[in-house]
């Protein structure tokens, strides 16, 4: 027998669902988006990750998205006007790089927070994100642990996504959008060489950041990704 045009269900919104599409919602509605996407070679930071964990301690391995967040964070410290949010009359400035980073949970998403990641190492980063990602999936994360943050990543990478433009998690200021590292073509002192590129976006309040700021700060994370020695400094 035939399938009815046009069959369907009706299944109940969760709380975590109405949240999620509340505060969506309320971010396109209220926050002016504006979008900066840039290439970054990554040979050099996937070569320096696997000599950072042949090197850990047992039991700690640095992921790609660690050395991420540790590149926003120090981004955030060298452009502090990127690190900021909208309060109508005023514009709160953080004093340090609270990263919320997307963990995808059964029925929505979580922004688990790493509080001042710019005064964490790799190692504790590490540590830190796999264990509030682990928490997150099983619904063990206390609230005070995924409320607030200053700034947030969301990594689409893992699922072959080459990049796409991520909504602003309010009231924050911005959000980087990750997308997959892949072997492209590049030209190099005019020969054509191959290299492992990974495109990220900048969604940015314009309210609280300007075009400039936006591309000065996406420039120095570009800067340490390429050179991730730099970001231990």
């Amino acid at each position: 027998v035939p399938a009815s045009p046009g069959a369907s269900h009706l299944e109940p919104n969760s709380q975590m669902r109405k949240i999620i599409a509340d505060r969506l919602q309320q971010s396109k509605a209220t926050a002016p988006h504006f979008y900066l996407t840039v290439d970054c070679e990554i040979d050099t930071l996937l070569e320096s990750r696997r000599m950072m964990n042949d090197r850990a301690p047992e039991g700690v391995k640095i992921s790609v998205n660690d050395l991420i967040i540790r590149a926003a964070a120090m981004a955030l410290v060298k452009v502090p006007k990127a690190n900021a949010s909208w309060e109508g009359d005023n514009t709160r400035l953080f004093h340090h790089a609270d990263i919320a980073m997307a963990v995808a949970v059964d029925g929505g998403l979580v922004t688990p927070v790493i509080w001042a990641a710019e005064q964490k190492g790799l190692a504790e980063i590490a540590t830190t994100s796999r264990d509030l990602a682990t928490r997150a999936r099983e619904g063990r994360l206390a609230p005070e642990e995924f409320s607030g943050g200053s700034f947030t990543i969301s990594n689409l990478g893992m699922y072959g996504i080459r990049e796409f433009a991520a909504v602003i998690n309010p009231p924050q200021g911005a959000i980087l959008a990750v997308g997959a590292g892949e072997e492209r073509p590049v030209v190099r002192d005019g020969q054509l060489a191959v290299a492992t590129v990974m495109t990220v976006t900048l969604s940015a309040d314009h309210r609280v950041v300007d075009g400039a700021v936006g591309a000065e700060w996406l420039q120095a994370f570009k800067g340490f990704i390429e050179a991730p020695v730099t970001m231990l400094l």
